[in-house]
């Protein structure tokens, strides 16, 4: 009797669920979240603004803001065509008014280059925004 109390106890602790507590990770997301992401965004957020209010909206659906670092802006451009028309916009006077507007965000360049941001073709699957 004691050997089966002894048995069905042993087998009661394995097949019984045992609870389980992972370690938070709350605290570190968000020191992360503060560092590398509410940082950028305050910054990165102003002048996405104004690049949205000073770009033609023709041209705003082929760029895409890719980074700021130490000041420079990169944009990316689809196709070299709008590439081209974008760097004379650039060089008549929006680049001036850019810098002029996002001053206090430390925006002093910027750089555009060719690309995609997106799969596929340039017309066929690019995401709207």
């Amino acid at each position: 009797m004691k050997n089966e109390e002894d048995t069905l106890a042993r087998l009661q602790r394995f097949k019984q669920a045992r609870e389980y507590n992972p370690p938070g990770i709350g605290a570190e997301m968000i020191a992360f979240f503060k560092q590398a992401v509410e940082k950028r965004q305050t910054k990165f957020g102003k002048i996405a603004e104004c690049w949205g209010q000073l770009v033609p909206e023709t041209l705003l659906e082929h760029c895409a803001l890719e980074s700021f670092s130490k000041g420079t802006l990169s944009v990316i451009v689809d196709t070299s065509s709008h590439l081209y028309e974008l760097k004379q916009l650039l060089l008549s006077g929006l680049q001036a008014q850019m810098l002029h507007a996002c001053k206090a965000s430390g925006l002093r360049k910027i750089n555009l280059k060719r690309g995609r941001w997106y799969e596929g073709d340039a017309g066929t699957q690019r995401p709207a925004f």
